[in-house]
């Protein structure tokens, strides 16, 4: 992987929960593991007072572990702190001059990271443009711009504020960050397909019935009510990271491996869903809200009982779609996808599902029901691959079982799998975006969201299923399956009480 060039990292937003728990951490283990230049500083911005040695002292307790505590002496020494009001333009002449007094070079190369509400996208990138700093010199100097999600809150939304950025910033200097995308077990579905000759073949709808994509978290809103009653699962999780996950998944193969290639195959997958029509979002789409319950012994409220949320709120904290692809080689085949706040337990996955053969030959051998065979690749935790298929039980006769082969990242003793953050801001310090939204994927998401959000709107008594915190959501959403005996995979079904944690 290359080392970036000299750089200037300022951070809007630097003061803030994001910078303290991913961003410092993150660029803390790159420099431990000398992934970034000589030369670099961090400009953090934020509507606090602090001296650079005060917040230093702050960015050394954001490094988790004692670690090599001269090492750590030695990063911080290179961040800075400055007070940025982002509505007073005085302000930015202000940060322009101290870019200038941290930079080591007269043309330096900046890298702005936007960890800051939407609304502030287009004031930011105006306020910089009016100043110059957008203005890359070939060869010599770049300029690049971070935004954290949400990219819009709908459609229009979206496309008013890719216009606002475009009139500052080139596309290519743009990076719309999506924390799953540097997830090393996303990353992966790319080498697992297209660097197997076995799996490669497979992988469309003559082979395939169907695809199940899961992100479950077991925790609620906690301290974020006030953003998620506005927000919801659908906007929160799916128009976002599950759509883009989505991509990855049915992809065509690229022409070659850059960034510009896999972007637009993966726009392409994002264009071909099919819209959901109002008569269908009600047999399509299954939305819940989480209920008090008791879990693992200890009373959990409900969502509408959470700090800054409305009480007769109909914000939807799970959601379960079945999606559908049309192009030839996922015509017919049915995509499930389901998230959701208050489950079991916190895993994310990928499940195909496999054709059975034509003549079931050991039906009525098999031990068990061993239905489909299964590839399992699982994203979080116990971060691996699973595949299931029957095999002959020891002994006389043929019985038949389902039984399993694993990988698991654990197992590379040596490997270290780097924090989504580590890979995302890396890659955007040396210019490659191929793990970023381009605006007409972003776009492409929100025009196949946007007509389910009308519809609630303008139909809200559509049922919002309760479920009990701790469980998988609504059993309303196992409707969605085609057939009666398909259902959802349940991980980690054998959790102890006093046990989060969900083995692949």
């Amino acid at each position: 992987m290359k080392t970036p060039n000299p750089f200037v990292l300022v951070i809007f937003g630097g003061s803030g929960d994001l910078s303290h728990r991913k961003l410092f951490p993150a660029l803390f283990k790159l420099y431990e593991q000398q992934r970034l230049p000589d030369q670099f500083k961090i400009l953090a911005l934020g509507r606090r007072t602090f001296s650079d040695t005060e917040f230093r002292d702050q960015v050394f307790a954001d490094i988790p572990g004692a670690g090599n505590i001269k090492l750590k002496k030695s990063f911080i020494e290179q961040v800075h702190f400055q007070y940025m009001d982002i509505s007073d333009s005085t302000d930015f002449q202000k940060l322009n001059e101290r870019i200038a007094a941290v930079a080591d070079s007269e043309t330096p190369n900046i890298l702005f990271y936007l960890a800051t509400p939407p609304s502030f996208f287009a004031p930011v990138s105006r306020e910089l443009a009016a100043l110059g700093l957008d203005q890359e010199t070939e060869g010599i100097a770049w300029r690049r711009i971070i935004l954290e999600k949400p990219f819009g809150t709908d459609y229009h939304s979206a496309e008013n504020l890719n216009k606002a950025l475009m009139e500052n910033f080139a596309e290519d200097q743009v990076y719309r960050i999506d924390h799953y995308l540097g997830k090393e077990t996303v990353q992966n579905i790319l080498a697992f397909r297209f660097a197997n000759g076995i799996f490669q073949p497979l992988w469309n709808r003559r082979h395939i019935q169907r695809i199940e994509i899961t992100s479950a978290e077991s925790l609620g809103v906690e301290d974020r009510g006030g953003y998620y009653d506005t927000s919801g699962a659908l906007r929160d999780m799916i128009q976002n990271h599950l759509l883009q996950l989505l991509a990855v998944i049915a992809m065509e193969p690229p022409a070659r491996f850059d960034s510009n290639a896999i972007r637009g195959e993966k726009v392409k997958v994002l264009e071909a869903l099919r819209p959901i029509k109002d008569s269908a979002i009600p047999e399509q789409v299954i939305r819940g809200q989480y209920i008090s319950s008791k879990v693992r012994g200890k009373t959990v409220k409900g969502y509408r009982n959470e700090l800054n949320v409305n009480p007769e709120s109909s914000t939807e904290t799970f959601v379960a779609i079945k999606a559908f692809i049309d192009n030839e080689r996922w015509a017919g085949i049915p995509f499930y996808i389901r998230t959701g706040k208050q489950l079991p337990t916190r895993v994310s996955e990928v499940v195909i599902h496999f054709n059975g053969p034509g003549h079931q030959l050991f039906s009525e051998l098999a031990s068990e029901d061993i239905g489909e065979n299964q590839l399992v690749i699982r994203i979080q935790p116990d971060e691996g691959v699973l595949l299931k298929f029957g095999l002959k039980v020891p002994g006389a006769g043929f019985k038949i079982a389902r039984v399993g082969m694993d990988f698991h990242y654990s197992d590379l003793k040596t490997t270290e799998l780097p924090e989504a953050y580590e890979r995302l801001i890396l890659d955007a310090l040396t210019g490659d975006n191929t793990l970023y939204a381009r605006s007409d994927a972003v776009l492409a998401a929100w025009d196949f969201v946007d007509p389910i959000l009308e519809y609630w709107k303008a139909h809200p008594k559509t049922k919002l299923y309760g479920y009990p915190a701790g469980t998988w959501g609504p059993p309303e959403s196992t409707e969605l399956f085609e057939e009666k005996d398909e259902d959802w995979r349940y991980p980690c079904s054998n959790l102890s009480s006093d046990d989060t944690f969900c083995e692949l």
